[in-house]
Parts: structure tokens; sequence; C-alpha cells
């Protein structure tokens, strides 16, 4: 009996803990109503007010009202991502200022990585990518200023300057013991964001630098060029930090011919937008292979993972950045704004690019293409070259400049297998497209 008894309040006790359970999760479920929502923002403003009142009637620094608000904002802002901020007069009209194609600065593009100032990726031919600054690189100081702390746009303003002006970066580099110096002078940022050239007779290469507002018109334009006897194209992406949205779409474009490319997704939605393709603008349907690597961030992102999403390119390289969010630049007066997030990107399969990145088909790190050598092949080399200079010597000199221009030429317009070499990651690009042409073929 005792027993009995002792099994009946246990499941008593139980059944009456689960009921308690059910009915605390209906009451947690149940919905706030409008003015229990509008009681707790009044309670919020009235706490904000009264602690801006009592900062500023004992904080030892005497900071007015507007320097306690700009400081409030600033800090707003900045805790709800690393790309939203609050612009001042000073930053808003930098903002409004800026020059579009060219402007006095470094040349790379930065963001912020697990709350690290972080190059995403130095643009080509740039002050900032000969002076070798890499992808991923940390920047510990701007000069003698620390950036912990210091926000995206703070960190542009401070490396823009007066062309011609040097600055210092300490950098922290993966795999390398301590901080590296890096010395650069400022110069005008001038950039060519497409470069074509051939791959033996029958592959394009595609680089594309960044998005500005003729990408997708100058790829059109190499495509069309060479239509005729490409049978594969290689588009490298890798470093390319991003740019215009519309750009990322029409350069998708090219290639898909049916389906959504990337949609935006946002809590008001007016900010939610579908990007479809459209066959009218497809120029060709040849196979691809994608080149990405962890400096390929936002715009490059999204087209290489819509892309592989539509299982239209094979993408070879290393995981992209994870930069796929929407900003916009908000006047709250005729003088300062809010940059703000309103939005991120979701590829065509629903998956989000922002802090994951595109991760590769082929997973291949940078590197150079080591073979073995050949001594015969050595010899053959040398008797051929022996053989060149001897017919050299019977050559005008006319013949000789001609002959110069031609190679000279040449030279911007083919990659050669020696070049290939020294990429290992283009040269596993070739190599793979070779096998989807003879597939297909």
């Amino acid at each position: 009996m005792k027993n009995k008894k002792y099994i009946t309040l246990g499941f008593i006790s139980v059944g009456i803990a689960l009921t308690l359970l059910f009915t605390s999760n209906l009451l947690a479920q149940a919905p706030i109503s409008h003015e229990e929502k509008e009681l707790s923002r009044l309670q919020s403003l009235a706490k904000f007010t009264k602690v801006i009142s009592i900062v500023e009637k004992y904080n030892v620094d005497d900071l007015s009202i507007e320097d306690l608000m700009d400081k409030a904002l600033e800090g707003m802002l900045t805790n709800l991502d690393a790309h939203s901020n609050y612009l001042k007069q000073k930053d808003y009209k930098k903002l409004k200022v800026q020059t579009k194609g060219e402007f006095g600065g470094l040349g790379i593009t930065v963001g912020v990585r697990d709350g690290a100032l972080t190059v995403i990726a130095p643009i080509e031919g740039t002050p900032a990518d000969k002076a070798g600054l890499e992808s991923k690189d940390i920047i510990l100081k701007i000069d003698d200023e620390s950036t912990i702390g210091m926000s995206i746009d703070d960190a542009v303003a401070i490396m823009r300057g007066k062309v011609g002006t040097p600055i210092d970066l300490t950098i922290v580099r993966e795999g390398e013991m301590k901080p590296l110096a890096i010395h650069i002078v400022r110069g005008v940022i001038s950039i060519q964001s497409v470069y074509a050239k051939n791959i033996g007779d029958d592959i394009l290469y595609v680089r594309v630098t960044s998005f500005d507002q003729k990408v997708a018109k100058d790829v059109a334009k190499a495509i069309n060029k060479k239509k005729k006897t490409t049978k594969g194209i290689v588009l490298d992406l890798r470093n390319n930090p991003g740019g215009l949205l519309d750009q990322a779409v029409d350069l998708t474009n090219l290639f898909v011919d049916s389906g959504d490319i990337v949609s935006q997704k946002g809590k008001n939605e007016i900010d939610n937008k579908v990007y479809s393709a459209s066959s009218s603008t497809t120029i060709t349907k040849v196979p691809m292979v994608v080149l990405i690597n962890g400096g390929s961030a936002s715009a490059s992102e999204i087209v290489s993972g819509s892309l592989q999403d539509h299982k239209r390119a094979v993408l070879l390289g290393e995981n992209t950045f994870g930069k796929g969010s929407v900003q916009v630049v908000l006047p709250i007066t005729d003088k300062e704004a809010i940059k703000l997030t309103i939005a991120r990107y979701y590829l065509p399969s629903g998956r989000t690019i922002q802090a994951v990145g595109v991760k590769p088909d082929i997973e291949v790190f940078p590197g150079e293409v080591t073979t073995k050598k050949n001594e015969f092949a050595i010899k053959e080399a040398d008797l051929k070259k022996h053989l060149e200079e001897e017919l050299e010597k019977v050559d005008t000199k006319k013949e000789k400049k001609k002959s110069e221009k031609d190679k000279d030429k040449a030279k911007k317009d083919i990659i050669t297998p020696k070049m290939l070499n020294k990429d290992v990651q283009l040269k596993t690009a070739v190599d793979i497209l070779k096998a989807l042409v003879i597939t297909k073929g």
C-alpha cells in the first residue's frame, strides 16, 4: 500500500509539473498587445533620458548634450553589426563628395572579421597590391593609431589622403611569427575591372577585379570577341571585394538563362527583392570554372554562389569572405545620416552568404606547380635557342623591331604554360575545364 501511495503521489506531482510548464508556455507565447509595446517603448526612452541626464551632470568631462547624443548614436549603430554606422557632419560630407572611379588612397577593401579590421582584398595594380598587402591580413595599426574598436568608415577615412603621402600599416598575417610593417605611398586609384586573355586556342580567361558600372558590359564584349573559338571560360573572381549589386546580377545573367540569381530579405516587405535571370541576355553556355578565395566578397559571392546553385560552373579555390548584407545611407538631418544594414542576400538555394561565405566545389590552395625536369628537354631547348640566335643574325633591324612588338602584344593577350605553372589554382582550373569541354563534346 505504501508503494502504491508513493507511486500515485509521484504521478500526481509530475502531472502538476507538466501542467504548470504547459500553462507557462501558453502564457509566454501570448501576443503582446499594442498598449504593452507602447508602454515598454516609453519606459525604455525614459531610462535612456535618465542615463543621459546623470552622465551630463556627474561625468568628470564637461560634455554637451549634443556630444553625448553623438556618442550614444555611434555606440548603438556600431553595436548592431560591423557595417552599420552613424555618420556625423564631416563623415557624411566625405561620403557625398567621394569621386566615382579615381581617388587618393591605398587600393584595398577592408571589412571586420571576428572583431578585427581585415583586408578583404587589395585591388590589382594599386599601391597596396604593390606593397605586398594580402587578403585576410589583419590591420593592427594605421600609422601609430590602433584599430581596436575602430569602425570601417573611420579606418577608410584615415587611409585615404593626398596622393603622394606615405602611410604605415602594422599587420598580422597568418603563418608569420610577429606583426609586419608595411610602408605604402598613397596613389590615384584608377581601376580597370576586367581583363581578358587566351589560354591555348579555345579557353578564354576573364579576370574581374571589382564590380564597377561597366563590368557586365566589358565581360560580354570580351566573350563576344572570342565567341567563335571559345570552348570554355575561366572566370577569375579571386581577391574581388565586390561592388554594385546590379553588375553582379547582370554578369550572372550572361551565363544563366532562367531562375533566380539572388534575393534580399529584410525586416520590411519593401526591402524584399528577387532578381531573376532572363534568356534574352544569356550569351554563352560553354563550360565554366570560377576561381574564388578569401578575398572574394559581396558581389563576387553572389555571382559564384549563384552559378554554383544553378550547376552552371565548377567553383575552385578557397572559401570566400562571407559578406552578404545590404546597407543603405539614411539622412537624419541635412548634415548627418546613418548607414544601416536593412537586409541580407540569399542565393537561389536559399542559403545565406553572411559570415559563412561560399564553399568551392574543389578546394585548391595557392602556390606554384612543381614539375620534374627532363634533361633531354633542357638540351633540346638549348639547341632550339641556339638555332633561333643564329637566325636572328640574318634578320634586319626592322624585322627585329616587328618581332619584339609582336611578342609584347602576345604577352598581353596570352597566358603561357610558364605563367600557368606559377598559379596552381589557375592551372587546375584549366585542366578541369579541358575535361569538361571533352565531356560536353
